[in-house]
């Protein structure tokens, strides 16, 4: 006591450590920077009208809208009395119908079960079957979740365990969506990084996989492989054959596969196909399809959907052990359940309109006008980053970012190490007071050393995207010029 004033309970040095220890780039430093630009809070005037927010994958932010037939089937579940009126397809109105019939008190405000409302991890099995050619998918394998974040977290809680040198690794793509450091950090697990190849199209290499596998045993237990596909921030999307030797490295090393496909719906590439590793891995047969244990996970926040504020997905896990399941849904139970909407969203991009229903073409027509333009923009971006000497963007094959490697001149290198910050995010820092465009530095998604990358998404409008490349791009010549 000082002053008769105690010290408080609660300080950075008494807080719990392993929650200090969590970054996580994308809502980081330059997200900050650009909200007080946006609140007018840096008091000086600065040569730009407004913030581009390319930092996060939220496409309505972006401007993208809503497809039409999800919003309908929302509101007639909030407010049953519109199932009366004319303005609502007769479709719609018996999903809603359908929807509110398998809730609680018939309201979506109440709680569901803790693994979501079993009719929807019904609609959600039958998709999963249609969508990998009629492979059997299990209901009780399906757990609806808060977005896919909330699942990932969840199973990897169930699998990090141990100290010292029997405490769990988990392997992650080098580079990475920073929700898995995040995550190992909070739970205190190894992280174990192997590096996607940038020369061959962010590729996955086995035999990477196996230099970061036995550089690991040393000093942590090895139980879980995370793979992102198509990939998060670099786009790439695996072919079958890679699929086959990731889940042939899985099995030989033992390991629990992580399979995040959350951007499955995003594929632009001509020759690329999305390949779910549930489907690879059943048609591969014994011994792999019976015993390797397996969870991926979906979500609505992207695709086509960019419903990311409601929070839905769900996780599919095949081959688990039938009583750890039990234990996943005591841990679901500890949390209630997901957010009722976001379920009713997962239900609706799994029970789309069909063929001959009044809602179908419409459901079809802004389907394809999102993911035709993101395809498009996939494809300006590279085009004019690659124009730029000394930016080089590799093809953005699916997902909805790009991930351009940049030269750095050695002074601007000298000046960021004099600010303590790493090199690319002093480069976005000075873009983003610059041209007001806000991208996430490489370094937070982590990179080899010596490379310098940003990553953006091809979100924007169209006619906006141009102008942020060409202003990016007309910056970054003007920036290594002034420290050259």
């Amino acid at each position: 006591v000082m002053n008769g004033i105690r010290d408080k309970v609660l300080t950075l040095d008494t807080m719990n450590q392993s929650v200090k220890n969590i970054e996580y780039a994308v809502r980081g430093p330059i997200l900050l920077r650009a909200m007080e630009a946006e609140g007018r809070h840096w008091g000086v005037k600065k040569p730009f009208t407004e913030i581009i927010r390319a930092n996060i994958g939220d496409a309505q932010a972006m401007g993208q809208k809503p497809i039409t037939f999800m919003r309908q089937v929302l509101a007639l579940c909030q407010y049953p009395d519109l199932l009366s009126s004319p303005s609502f397809p007769e479709d719609a109105k018996k999903r809603a119908m359908r929807i509110l019939q398998s809730c609680e008190g018939h309201s979506t405000g109440s709680y569901s079960a803790s693994a979501g409302i079993q009719m929807i991890r019904e609609d959600v099995a039958r998709y999963i079957e249609h969508r990998d050619g009629g492979i059997a998918s299990d209901p009780d394998n399906i757990f609806l979740s808060t977005g896919a974040s909330s699942a990932i977290m969840a199973v990897l809680n169930l699998l990090v365990s141990g100290k010292g040198k029997t405490r769990t690794g988990v392997m992650i793509p080098i580079p990475q969506y920073p929700l898995y450091s995040a995550t190992l950090a909070e739970f205190d697990a190894v992280q174990i990084n192997y590096y996607l190849n940038e020369e061959h199209y962010w590729g996955l290499d086995v035999a990477e996989l196996q230099r970061a596998l036995e550089q690991a045993k040393a000093h942590c237990q090895p139980r879980v492989l995370c793979v992102i596909n198509p990939g998060n921030p670099t786009g790439q999307v695996l072919s079958r054959e890679n699929i086959e030797a990731v889940i042939r490295f899985a099995y030989e090393e033992h390991l629990f596969l992580m399979a995040d496909e959350v951007y499955q719906d995003n594929v632009y590439a001509e020759g690329s196909q999305f390949h779910s590793f549930k489907k690879v891995l059943m048609e591969m047969g014994s011994p792999y399809a019976q015993q390797l244990e397996l969870a991926s996970f979906h979500s609505c926040s992207k695709g086509y959907m960019g419903e990311c504020g409601f929070r839905g997905g769900y996780t599919e896990v095949v081959n688990m052990d039938p009583a750890v399941k039990q234990q996943m849904l005591k841990f679901q139970s500890v949390r209630l359940c997901p957010p009722v909407l976001g379920q009713i969203l997962i239900d609706i991009v799994t029970n789309p309109p069909q063929p001959g229903e009044p809602s179908y073409q419409q459901f079809q027509q802004e389907k394809k006008a999102v993911l035709s333009g993101l395809a498009e923009k996939a494809q300006l971006t590279e085009k004019i980053l690659n124009k730029q000497p000394g930016i080089h963007c590799n093809p953005v094959q699916g997902a909805m970012y790009s991930f351009p490697c940049i030269q750095l001149p050695p002074k601007a290198l000298q000046r960021a190490e004099e600010l303590g910050q790493p090199a690319d995010m002093f480069f976005c820092i000075q873009l983003l007071e610059e041209t007001g465009i806000c991208v996430v530095p490489g370094s937070g998604f982590g990179q080899k050393d010596g490379t310098y990358h940003f990553r953006m998404t091809i979100l924007p409008p169209l006619e906006k995207l141009k102008i942020l490349l060409e202003k990016l791009s007309q910056f970054y010549a003007k920036f290594t010029q002034e420290y050259s």
